[in-house]
């Protein structure tokens, strides 16, 4: 696939994605989401690739939100569709993925934006970041999982007053909420995550992914992250990973994990 929109760079078992519309801020239309969902499906099977990063390009933005031009006149019926497809293809489809993915949020991300950050496993912050969800100002709600992620992240009551007012939090705040987990200047954001990026790919990635699913089970109605932590533990001791793990371990060297 050719990609319009998207950037991508490896290096080191690290894949930087950058989603490239800096006349539009960023902002994420209907051929972007396709892109965004093709991306993340080829580095998912690339097993030189053990970590993702995603951005946005310029210093301006992550994400300034939706592309609002694409979605004004949509009906009761397309509107649905829009967030039902989109929750699929990009924002849960992240938020499952078995590599991690850190968002490196630069400048303003809101609406779409935040929620693709909040889709990540976790998120560092520039200085400069700006965070919100506005959608109200334009009479909608979230649709792409920012009700149900927002507060998870930073409790009920902080996310019903950041969506009732659509207002905007700065990076410092946003670290105090537990929203990000690092801030950092703009010049040292992508380096920063990378180093971060390089520490997890060092690790298991079998394990990494068992990891992802079974705390992703803890939020996910009528399922027992218990009884999935349990399971996905017993299932760690018939990988090759577990076995180089722990021979390492007791040979006193560096473990070598094949990824299986």
């Amino acid at each position: 696939m050719t990609y319009e929109n998207i950037l991508i760079e490896k290096e080191n078992g690290i894949a930087v994605v950058t989603i490239n519309r800096p006349a539009k801020l960023n902002a994420l239309n209907k051929a972007t989401i396709e892109e965004l969902h093709h991306t993340f499906g080829t580095l998912e099977h690339d097993t030189t690739v053990k970590v993702i990063i995603v951005t946005g390009s310029g210093e301006k933005a992550f994400v300034a939100g939706a592309d609002i031009s694409e979605f004004a006149n949509f009906s009761v019926e397309k509107g649905t569709v829009l967030a039902a497809e989109g929750q699929e293809k990009l924002f849960d489809f992240v938020q499952n993925l078995k590599k991690p993915v850190i968002a490196a949020v630069n400048g303003f991300a809101l609406g779409g934006g935040l929620e693709l950050a909040m889709a990540s496993h976790f998120r560092v912050a520039s200085e400069n970041a700006k965070m919100g969800l506005p959608e109200v100002t334009l009479g909608v709600i979230p649709g792409y999982g920012g009700t149900q992620r927002l507060p998870q992240l930073i409790g009920k009551g902080r996310a019903m007053e950041m969506i009732m007012t659509a207002g905007m939090i700065d990076a410092k705040t946003a670290l105090n909420y537990g929203l990000v987990n690092h801030v950092v200047t703009q010049e040292e954001l992508l380096h920063f995550t990378k180093e971060i990026a390089a520490r997890i790919a060092k690790n298991s990635s079998v394990a990494i992914a068992k990891a992802i699913k079974v705390i992703n089970d803890n939020y996910t109605d009528g399922v027992n992250g218990f009884a999935s932590e349990i399971k996905a533990f017993g299932e760690c001791f018939g990988t090759e990973d577990f076995k180089e793990g722990t021979t390492a371990f007791l040979e006193k060297r560096k473990p070598e994990f094949p990824g299986k």
